[in-house]
Formats: structure tokens, sequence, C-alpha cells
């Protein structure tokens, strides 16, 4: 199983450097359209090779994705820690309640106390 996780791993490592060396033509990125890159003192264009527009892209996506999905199961994180807290009680619980009736120990002695 390792070595099928390796070879997938080198494939995709392939295709990405394939895809790099495809790609290399430069192309101007816009930050702001021309009508509000006046009113800020940032620079409006920056020339970069198209393949780290591709996977720069990719990279944002994933990032939105995990950020999104985190705060979807916010509220199944929350529910699973409720019910380890209620089952801690509850264990605690029964423990002191075979502790009470002597529960675990010899007949004999249980029914002394």
């Amino acid at each position: 199983m390792r070595y099928i996780r390796y070879l997938f791993l080198s494939v995709v490592g392939l295709m990405l450097v394939v895809l790099a060396l495809a790609n290399r033509a430069v192309v101007t990125l816009h930050v702001l359209p021309d009508e509000l890159a006046g009113f800020l003192p940032i620079a409006n264009a920056y020339s970069v090779p198209l393949f780290l527009v591709i996977l720069g892209s990719i990279v944002a996506g994933l990032l939105i994705g995990f950020v999104w999905e985190y705060f979807r199961e916010h509220k199944l994180r929350a529910d699973a820690a409720r019910k380890k807290r209620d089952l801690n009680r509850l264990e605690r619980e029964v423990k002191g309640l075979r502790e009470k009736t002597g529960e675990g120990k010899d007949d004999v002695l249980a029914l002394l106390d």
C-alpha cells in the first residue's frame, strides 16, 4: 500500500513539473481594475509565469475549502465533545456507585460493610 502511495505521489509530482514546463509564458496579473488602481498606493500589475498563477489558484482553492470545512464541522466537533464529557461523567458515577455498593469485592466482605 505504501508503494502505491509513493507511485501516486510521484505521478502527481511529475504532472505538476510537466504543467510548469508547458506554461512558462509570462502573464500580467492585475490586482485591481484600472479604475480603482489610482486610489491605492500599491502596484496594480505583476508579471508572473502562468504556472504560478495556476498552482497558486489550486493552493488558494484548497485553503478556502479547508477553512470552509473546518467551520462546517464545528457543530459536529462540539457535539462529540459534549458526548465525551457526558460519558466521562457517567463513568465516574458508575464507579462511585460500584464502590458504594461494594461490587467487585469479596461477597463476604461486602456483606460485612
